[in-house]
């Protein structure tokens, strides 16, 4: 009970003003949780805004579009998140009414809604007492209890909501799980933490035993996959383009892109205009190829890295060519296309660049 005490102390005197902070309805706490899934306050607060400015009631994200939802959500990545928001919008409306679920079970047959987020949501709208374990949450722990199991191991996941949920005060259950992360990410930082200032150094193990930068423990990493794209930017004489929707299941689903060419490794022209996907698509064509970036493009995932490389390809017709490049600011793409449009707009790669 002093653990939590004392957080909550700490808490209400250094909590920063967030507008997710001044409500209790559970749409937008619902919001806020799963735009700061993978993203720093800094980032997602933006996003927030935007998302309440265009969506301010949970039958308006409900009835958007997904390409509306996926466009606002650009530039912040885990787009499955956007996807999940929408799906669960509907649901809530569809099948509950509009009815928010308030508590953690109901709360995780929100798709996109794991233990932490349905912990939150519960505790901080609805005072149930589940405890919140995030990444601050493991920091805080495993260095104040000095805990060494791998917080990403079954054994660690188990072993810390465990000792959360035990130290949680189920009478201040809100404030309780609020104060830990907000001292997880202003206080017990992962890098540097100023401990002479920390109200918990006295007792803290880590500390203590001069293991503050050991712990959390992580399990090795995963693998990193190395990928190469190669993008086909097609511009016509009355400057339209080509922009395809992603399909499947793997990165960027649905959103656009230009035609792409995965290849093995890096590749030149000649590789390029020998491809069977450039001789499908301009078989009947005479184009001019221009290299737009002379370095790979790295674009790093979590767990790939894009190396990529933006061909200008300029033609005069072409039957697959459909979309006004007036319009492609308007289509949700990845932020590496994003980025190469706005690059792209700095140039004279219209009026230089004749077939």
């Amino acid at each position: 009970m002093k653990f939590s005490k004392t957080l909550v102390t700490w808490y209400l005197k250094n909590k920063r003003d967030l507008p997710w902070r001044n409500t209790a309805n559970p749409y937008f706490i619902w919001l806020s949780e799963i735009i700061l899934q993978q993203t720093r306050v800094d980032q997602g607060l933006a996003y927030y805004l935007t998302f309440v400015k265009n969506f301010p009631t949970v039958f308006d994200l409900a009835s958007a579009k997904e390409e509306q939802v996926l466009k606002l959500w650009q530039g912040l990545g885990y787009y499955s998140r956007a996807r999940n928001l929408h799906t669960s919008a509907k649901y809530i409306v569809d099948q509950l009414n509009g009815n928010f679920p308030s508590d953690y079970k109901s709360l995780l047959k929100l798709k996109g809604v794991g233990d932490y987020t349905a912990s939150a949501i519960a505790s901080i709208c609805f005072d149930e007492p589940t405890a919140v374990v995030d990444g601050n949450v493991y920091r805080v722990l495993a260095r104040y209890f000095g805990i060494t199991t791998p917080i990403n191991s079954t054994a660690g996941i188990k072993e810390f909501k465990k000792l959360a949920q035990e130290l949680i005060d189920v009478k201040n259950s809100a404030n309780h799980n609020q104060a830990i992360m907000e001292f997880g990410a202003r206080m017990c930082k992962p890098q540097n933490p100023d401990c002479s200032i920390c109200p918990l150094n006295s007792s803290c193990v880590a500390l203590q035993k001069s293991e503050i930068k050991k712990l959390p423990i992580k399990d090795k990493k995963i693998k990193v996959r190395k990928r190469y794209f190669n993008y086909l930017v097609v511009i016509t004489s009355d400057q339209k383009t080509i922009l395809r929707k992603r399909e499947g299941k793997g990165i960027w689903q649905n959103l656009y892109e230009f035609p792409l060419i995965e290849s093995i490794a890096n590749i030149d022209e000649t590789d390029l205009v020998n491809h069977a996907e450039f001789n499908e698509l301009f078989q009947e064509s005479d184009v001019l190829i221009k290299q737009f970036n002379q370095q790979l493009i790295v674009h790093k995932l979590s767990h790939q890295h894009i190396n990529t490389r933006f061909w200008i390809v300029k033609t005069n017709s072409n039957k697959s060519v459909n979309t006004e490049w007036t319009s492609i600011e308007g289509f949700p793409v990845p932020i590496l296309i994003h980025n190469f449009i706005e690059e792209l707009k700095r140039t004279e790669i219209f009026s230089t660049f004749e077939v």
